[in-house]
């Protein structure tokens, strides 16, 4: 079974900034795409960001322009970096990993991130 680990969230005030981290348990190149996706309460689960095995990168409306998602290869860790946090990105972040041959879909457990005065 892999695991995927966030960490990172914090209280932040707004216009802050802050950098996720999702650290998985296998190579992260068997993956065909990693992505960061975030669920506030009484709200449906959004894709934040994502970026495929070959780099390709995608964001969501909402936070485009404010948000990088990366990857570190070695650490087997995948980064969303997000600035001028606005009190609407408060969330439970988490990271989920899609894989093919066997198709597979894997979540965390997720990171709180708080923006407030």
């Amino acid at each position: 079974q892999v695991q995927l680990v966030e960490s990172g969230g914090a209280l932040v005030q707004p216009g802050g900034s802050l950098r996720l981290s999702c650290a998985a348990s296998r190579n992260i190149l068997d993956f065909t795409t990693m992505g960061w996706y975030r669920q506030a309460p009484g709200k449906q689960r959004e894709l934040v960001a994502e970026i495929t095995v070959l780099g390709d990168t995608n964001y969501a409306d909402s936070v485009a322009g404010r948000a990088t998602i990366s990857r570190h290869m070695t650490r087997n860790t995948v980064y969303l970096e997000m600035n001028s946090l606005k009190p609407e990105d408060t969330a439970l972040y988490l990271c989920k990993a899609e894989a093919d041959s066997p198709r597979s879909t894997y979540w965390g457990q997720g990171t709180q991130v708080t923006v407030s005065s």
